[in-house]
């Protein structure tokens, strides 16, 4: 399972069942705390009745008083409220007095005038000078029937009279209830997508940080030129710093090993023949032989110079891990620099050479490293073409790309060797029997065309040798 998901797995069993716990415990807390407020409620409804009606109760004449009537009207009003989106169409108060035995003598719905109520909770506490409330079923099954009864003692200075009832059906409540727990519903699902979401995004892009950074160092283990990736400043930016020094300090120190491995390996045979010349020089010879050996000695230190200098090249073309600079490049005017400075051996071999070039081709890159990698192309396709032979330069442009073709009339290249022409101090004996190269030429242009994100291909073809070179267009 990829990183990121099983962050946000962890993430989401985290917020969901947050959300749920927070969420179950609101809903559940919902319905006893408008309740409870509905109870306040009924307490200073009760608590002001009382006090109306202390009077008429002391006196024994509340059958007699105009309150019944006023009761009974206040039954029949419609008020046709509408209270946070639910119309209320009908009164729903009871409301009920008992004398100091619990006898009912005033009821606003009728039903329980005359009757002892004095064992019920509401009057029965009250009675006895404590908070009295009940809540009972009308439907001994049905829950949602329950009323709550509040009740206020009715005083006639410390003396208990009466007691006054105030009760309100629990179902009246429903509708308020439903509508805040149907809202807290909605808000808890959109912010707990809201924050599944940012959780999400938050996942992605760590699993996305840490893939590019995971990328980058299996292409740094293999060996490939490559960019640390951009990260933002934090753990995971330093991680890639540290990654990206890490691997430079790993890669320089193996280039320096590698380096002083093949550089003494290919030093050995110029040195031990300018070694052996200079002994045999210091006996006596004929002149045409003194003169071969000191003909070996100039070419071996050539041969050394000219090693010395590509290895630097390469070694500051390798190191790099991207272009200083990308300018456009005109191809044509390039070659024809190329073909001007080899004019000497070109005149000298007696070789035709071609353009074949679209008008106006530009490459894209650094022009110092474009240069030579390109002169290293023509010096290896003039080692290796016949004299009064032909080398033949063609361009095209491929979408965003300019692909250049070089060809040269001359022997074929080994199968055995075609895939080991780019590798360091590999190279071919020439036609013409001389030494091997310093066998760094092709590998130089190789990491040119890796470093403008190009490529090299050399093939057989008829007739001859062919090189391609992909390069980025301007």
């Amino acid at each position: 399972m990829p990183f990121g998901v099983r962050i946000f797995a962890v993430y989401f069993l985290f917020v969901g069942l947050a959300s749920w716990f927070v969420l179950s415990r609101v809903m559940d807390e919902i319905r006893p705390g408008v309740r409870q407020s509905t109870e306040e409620t009924l307490v200073d409804t009760a608590n002001l009745l009382a006090e109306i009606l202390r009077d008429q109760v002391a006196a024994g004449n509340l059958a007699q008083s105009h309150l019944p009537a006023l009761l009974e009207a206040y039954g029949r009003r419609r008020p046709e409220a509408t209270i946070w989106g639910h119309t209320k169409s009908q009164v729903n108060h009871r409301i009920y007095v008992t004398d100091a035995n619990g006898r009912v003598l005033l009821d606003s719905s009728g039903r329980a005038l005359g009757q002892d109520y004095s064992r019920w909770n509401d009057v029965y506490l009250t009675l006895r000078g404590d908070y009295g409330a009940r809540s009972t079923r009308e439907e001994p099954d049905n829950p949602d029937s329950s009323v709550m009864y509040v009740a206020a003692p009715i005083l006639d200075g410390e003396r208990i009279i009466g007691v006054v009832s105030v009760a309100k059906p629990n179902r009246t409540l429903q509708p308020y209830i439903e509508r805040s727990q149907r809202r807290l519903a909605w808000l808890g699902a959109g912010l707990l997508g809201l924050g599944l979401m940012v959780g999400a995004l938050l996942s992605w892009w760590l699993g996305r940080s840490l893939g590019k950074l995971t990328d980058y160092a299996k292409a740094a283990s293999a060996g490939r030129r490559v960019k640390p990736p951009r990260l933002p400043s934090g753990e995971l930016g330093q991680l890639a710093a540290a990654v990206e020094q890490m691997r430079n300090e790993l890669e320089g120190r193996d280039y320096v090993e590698r380096y002083v491995h093949t550089l003494t390996h290919e030093l050995k045979s110029p040195l031990a023949a300018i070694h052996g010349a200079a002994e045999l020089l210091d006996s006596d010879m004929p002149a045409a032989q003194r003169q071969r050996f000191v003909n070996n000695i100039q070419r071996e230190t050539a041969r050394l110079q000219q090693l010395s200098e590509r290895l630097l090249h390469l070694a500051q073309v390798e190191q790099r891990q991207g272009l200083e600079e990308r300018v456009g490049v005109p191809l044509g005017p390039l070659l024809e620099e190329l073909l001007e400075a080899q004019g000497a051996r070109i005149t000298k071999a007696r070789l035709r050479v071609e353009l074949a070039l679209e008008p106006a081709l530009q490459l894209c890159g650094e022009r110092f490293l474009l240069r030579q990698a390109l002169a290293n192309l023509l010096d290896n396709a003039l080692d290796f073409t016949a004299p009064a032979g032909l080398i033949r330069f063609s361009a095209e442009r491929r979408e965003q790309r300019v692909e250049l073709r070089l060809y040269n009339v001359g022997e074929a290249i080994p199968r055995y060797a075609l895939a080991r022409l780019t590798e360091r101090f590999y190279s071919l004996p020439r036609p013409d029997g001389g030494h091997k190269s310093t066998g760094l030429g092709l590998n130089f242009v190789q990491e040119v065309a890796e470093l403008h994100g190009g490529d090299l291909a050399i093939d057989n073809v008829e007739g001859g040798v062919e090189v391609r070179l992909l390069l980025p267009g301007a």
